[in-house]
């Protein structure tokens, strides 16, 4: 220890070092550690128990849940016996729709087949295997379509599933589960365990978690609705099927927490009342709610439905998205399951996004065919010389209701169309309002048909399945264009040719484009650039619209597009990538067959002059042969707008004269045969048609036929010569080729006419 001097004042500190010593005993320690070791470990235990007791009373009824789960998964008794019955139907239907599939793949392959063989025999010729091949392939083809049809024209008929077969198949399935997966997973889990004692504090972690979570979230075992996917109409049930099984109850639908009793049959009653489908609608409210819910189900962020209307052909909406995009109601999932959800025909679905709103779109769901006759109309009767080219003529009806009315003046036009897509059809309906105009005249190039042909002696001028006349008509309207340009420069008329009565526009009507060959290709694309300054424009179509066949990409830049049944490559083609996803769904229109319309003439419509740019559905009317033929010959014979004057100044009237005639051979109607030949035929009729007549025996039946002009002779001894000279002149005159024969097997060796001789001057006139 150490010592501080504070002063004088205090004396030194003295600190002593030492132990304090308890005098009293202590008992001994052994007996007491020992007791209290045992009262901590019946505190241990009892805490212990009661923890367990706790953890076990809270998760032994999830633990209970989860395997009344698994039985109920495994069994299959989620499924309602409607859904198995549509399950066991939904596989008939498979099949049915297997083989028809099959039968159209087959039917396609073979058509391939023979249109390679057709084009190879049109460039190259064919050996002898290969017209041997084309035969059996015709012959295949044949088969294949009619099989084709026969399958098409059986309707579904399922054989509906008794309550039996019904309980066979659930449990048949229960059975596979629980042997597969239900007791594959147990034994992994126990095998587990056994091997890896460790492994307890992760499993039992998780089976006492998802046990305590069961126990305060209970999951119902209920049955499901039945998925969306199986209600289409050829899985609903006949009127008179009877599946006899118990109906599920709110309670059971509750997990049995208790509803009473009239609250779940109002409420039962109520979901009585909700439709299945846009079918079954019958208030705009109703419509309303079932596109909602489907669109909603398929995860799109609908704001609302704003708008509901039922239409003469279905129902039409307006609809608002909150997030997202109407334009993903277009894609093909989406697209498949709504058409399932609502239970529509199939294609039977159109989204038009609203130009001014884009969270908005205009939905139409079609129920029935939206262009019935009453709704399209009967073809307008134009009149010859009524109408200007630059005037709107009316070519149909959109499925709104609005009319198709639009003006072919300057227009550049590109029909894409499947064989069966209507696209003949609406170019002779174009056709026949050009040549009701007094400013326009029609010309008609085809390279393997009669294009619009139908409207007779009303086309101007007509050049069908003959390449080298084609590239002429194509050179002779180039060199039109170019002359026209000179004459707008001379006359001052600005950059556009003023379409008259003497400077008449000339519409060029060009079908089945890919099979013109590349040089008229290449003259056509000229053309068209060329052309529409210079009031020569064309009307063109093709069953594809992308640049392998049409020999340049051309299509998207042409002024108007109308798109039939076609491919959806040609409708992205020629409207653009985002075609599809805009509504413009012509890759879902139906070509016609033999014996079905189909959507023939439904078109799509881009760059029509007063017509909106809208992805809704058009219907052009048909012209048939007969009303073509029939107006065709009444505005013949009214004349047609006369080109005399234009092609003179522009110093092509004699090269179109020329050109004209070139079109005029072999397309005109055989001529009647002169009526001296026709007497001279039937004075062999009366004769029995003997090998050869005498000229004593033909004069006799041409007196009797004009005593007039062939019994002047009568009285002369050389009368027999003098009608056998004016009938050599009469033959001349009437440009026949028929001489006088001597007949050197009849007595006297007269003079005569062979049978077979007039036979061969009539066939002439044939």
């Amino acid at each position: 220890m150490t010592s501080r001097d504070d002063g004088g004042f205090l004396p030194e500190v003295i600190v002593y070092e030492g132990e304090f010593v308890d005098d009293e005993p202590q008992p001994e320690a052994g007996p007491a550690k020992e007791t209290d070791r045992r009262r901590a470990a019946r505190r241990v235990a009892h805490a212990a128990v009661t923890a367990a007791r706790f953890i076990v009373g809270r998760t032994l009824p999830g633990m209970r849940n989860a395997w009344a789960l698994t039985v109920h998964w495994a069994a299959l008794r989620y499924m309602t016996g409607d859904e198995i019955r549509r399950r066991i139907v939904k596989k008939q239907f498979d099949h049915y729709t297997e083989r028809r599939e099959d039968a159209r793949t087959a039917r396609d392959t073979t058509l391939k087949q023979l249109s390679k063989l057709v084009d190879k025999a049109a460039e190259d010729g064919l050996s002898s295997p290969e017209k041997n091949r084309l035969r059996d392939l015709g012959a295949e083809a044949d088969r294949r379509r009619n099989g084709l049809a026969v399958l098409n024209a059986m309707s579904f008929a399922p054989a509906q599933p008794t309550a039996e077969q019904i309980s066979r198949w659930r449990g048949t399935r229960g059975a596979v589960r629980f042997t597969c997966v239900v007791v594959p997973s147990l034994g992994t889990l126990f095998t587990v365990t056994v091997t890896a004692p460790v492994s307890v504090l992760v499993t039992g972690l998780a089976l006492l978690s998802g046990g305590w979570w069961l126990a305060r979230h209970p999951i119902p075992l209920t049955t499901r609705p039945v998925p969306a996917e199986f209600f289409i109409p050829e899985l609903d049930a006949p009127a008179d099927y009877q599946l006899d099984e118990p109906r599920p109850t709110m309670k059971d639908a509750a997990g049995g927490q208790g509803v009473p009793s009239d609250a779940a049959h109002e409420t039962t009653a109520a979901a009585e009342q909700v439709p299945n489908s846009l079918a079954e609608a019958r208030t705009s409210e109703q419509a309303a709610a079932i596109l909602a819910a489907a669109i909603r189900a398929e995860g799109r962020d609908l704001a609302e439905v704003a708008k509901a209307a039922e239409e003469p052909w279905g129902w039409s909406f307006y609809v608002r998205f909150a997030t997202g995009s109407p334009d993903e109601l277009n894609k093909d999932d989406i697209y498949k399951a709504l058409i399932t959800r609502l239970r529509l025909r199939r294609g039977g679905l159109l989204t038009e996004g609203d130009p001014d709103a884009g969270d908005s779109a205009f939905v139409r769901a079609l129920l029935r065919d939206p262009f019935a006759p009453e709704v399209v109309g009967p073809l307008p009767y134009r009149p010859p010389l009524s109408m200007s080219i630059v005037d709107a003529a009316d070519f149909g009806v959109a499925m709104d209701g609005d009319p198709l009315v639009f003006s072919l003046a300057g227009l550049m036009l590109l029909m894409v169309a499947d064989s069966g897509g209507g696209k003949s059809g609406v170019m002779l309906a174009l056709a026949e309002a050009v040549t009701a105009c007094r400013d326009a005249v029609a010309f008609n190039l085809d390279p393997v048909g009669t294009g619009v042909g139908a409207l007779g002696e009303a086309i101007t001028l007509s050049a069908c399945m003959d390449d080298e006349l084609i590239q002429d008509v194509l050179d002779f309207l180039l060199a039109l264009c170019s002359a026209r340009a000179r004459q707008r420069a001379r006359y001052r008329w600005g950059n556009k040719w003023r379409v008259s009565e003497e400077h008449p526009a000339v519409v060029v009507f060009v079908d089945e484009w890919p099979q013109l060959s590349e040089e008229a290709k290449a003259k056509l694309v000229r053309a068209l650039l060329l052309g529409r300054k210079e009031a020569v424009w064309f009307e063109a179509g093709s069953q594809f619209g992308t640049r392998d066949y049409l020999g340049q990409a051309i299509g998207p830049k042409l002024s108007a597009r109308l798109l039939g049944a076609c491919r959806r490559v040609d409708v992205t083609e020629l409207l653009g990538g985002g075609a599809i996803a805009e509504g413009y769904r012509a890759d879902l229109l139906q070509a016609a067959t033999h014996t079905q319309v189909n959507d023939a003439g439904q078109i799509y419509a881009q760059g029509l002059p007063g017509m909106p740019n809208r992805p809704i559905r058009y219907q052009v009317r048909e012209v048939t042969d007969a009303q073509a033929a029939q107006l065709g010959a009444e505005r013949a014979a009214a004349g047609l707008p006369d080109l005399a004057r234009t092609l003179t100044e522009a110093g092509l009237w004699q090269p179109y004269q020329d050109l004209l005639a070139r079109c005029r051979v072999g397309h005109a109607p055989p001529s009647e045969p002169p009526a001296i030949l026709l007497t001279l035929r039937e004075a062999f009729r009366a004769e029995q048609d003997p090998d050869a007549l005498t000229g004593a025996q033909l004069a006799d039946h041409l007196i009797a036929d004009d005593a007039e002009r062939w019994g002047r002779w009568d009285d002369r001894a050389d009368r027999l010569a003098m009608i056998g000279r004016h009938l050599r002149k009469a033959l001349t005159d009437a440009g026949v080729d028929l001489s006088s024969t001597r007949l050197r097997h009849l007595p006297g060796e007269p003079t005569g006419y062979l049978l077979a001789d007039v036979k061969t001057a009539l066939e002439a006139f044939s």
